[in-house]
């Protein structure tokens, strides 16, 4: 490691790095790909992205392991996503195997950037597609741009894992046979409002109710949810068709089962009915998990296991999460993919 970063100071911040991949889609062909050196990119005045929203994006992390070997974490699943997502905006998907491939080479070439083993840290991976081109009329764009670029970011519990209070939205974070199951810009852009609205009322974050009835839990912030239930421990998170397939909901999903031995179920959780819930969390990239202390719906408020301290169910599985990802613990089949 040749690189001067104090890795304990890091946070979620953008970096320059040296190199990022590109790849541009024109007459129905990707074209000139590989690894550029510039941060910036030109796109015309009339660009499908700045106009009509024809952007798609991912999010993954590579890790170092005690053996000093570089570990990328399911990255053919981020393949699969992004290939779903850009046919719900009639964009041209980029091919799951040079995905994969594109995504080792950007971390190999920004390889002295992966934080090290022990750090907390790691290195953000963020894809993304965009619609570019002269265009004027509401139509798919004639052009593309696929790029992927990273970044070394800290651990998101600077302190430990700590539960966060969360609260209700009237917002809603999708329409019914919407975008809510593709990870598209829009999605994020409508959710800006409401998360300010419940980091300004001191709250962790907001959490979405199903639009057609508002009675059920279907996504916190920008992350899944899950719960466990009091009798039985079964491990339940929301299941519709405008929640974004999470990678880390499904991973945790395997583990729970798998690994815990646990009942698992994709079903309705409905706000009202919080009391059957020993446990709860949200679930993504960024934390893994980020446990839920509490819910405020409606002025009424509700806790878990407890506001201070991480329930057994979810400690255990953010352990067995966070060792497979570092090379601790043996992953299931096809989850690592080392950067030779």
């Amino acid at each position: 490691m040749t690189v001067a970063i104090e890795w304990d100071k890091l946070g979620f911040n953008y970096m320059d790095l040296p190199y990022r991949f590109r790849a541009y889609w024109r007459d129905g062909e990707w074209y000139k790909e590989g690894l550029e050196t510039d941060k910036n990119i030109t796109i015309a005045e009339g660009s499908t992205v700045l106009h009509y929203g024809q952007s798609v994006f991912e999010g993954l992390k590579a890790f170092r392991s005690q053996e000093d070997e570089i570990l990328i974490f399911r990255p053919n699943e981020n393949a699969k996503r992004m290939v779903a997502s850009a046919e719900r905006l009639l964009m041209p998907a980029y091919p799951e195997e040079k995905f994969v491939e594109a995504v080792k080479e950007v971390v190999k070439a920004n390889a002295d950037y992966v934080p090290p083993y022990g750090s907390g840290a790691s290195l953000y991976i963020r894809p993304y597609m965009i619609g570019v081109g002269d265009n004027i009329g509401v139509a798919p764009a004639k052009e593309y741009i696929f790029s992927i670029f990273v970044m070394p970011v800290g651990p998101y519990y600077k302190s430990g894992m700590a539960p966060g209070a969360f609260v209700t939205t009237d917002y809603d974070r999708a329409a019914p046979k919407g975008t809510g199951a593709s990870k598209v810009g829009g999605n994020y852009g409508g959710s800006l409002i409401p998360g300010e609205q419940a980091k300004t009322d001191g709250y962790s974050a907001e959490i979405y109710l199903d639009p057609k009835t508002h009675t059920k839990i279907e996504e916190v912030g920008s992350a899944n949810f899950f719960a466990i239930e009091k009798e039985s421990h079964k491990f339940i998170t929301p299941k519709s068709s405008s929640i974004l397939p999470s990678i880390t909901k499904y991973s945790l999903l395997y583990l729970a089962e798998r690994k815990l031995g646990l009942a698992v179920e994709e079903g309705d959780v409905y706000i009202d009915d919080l009391d059957h819930y020993a446990e709860a969390g949200a679930c993504g990239t960024a934390a893994v998990i980020s446990p839920v202390g509490s819910i405020t719906h409606h002025g009424d408020k509700h806790v878990f296991y407890s506001e201070t301290e991480v329930g057994p169910v979810t400690q255990r599985l953010y352990d067995e999460f966070t060792g497979i990802q570092t090379g601790d613990r043996p992953a299931p089949e096809g989850w690592i993919v080392k950067v030779d």
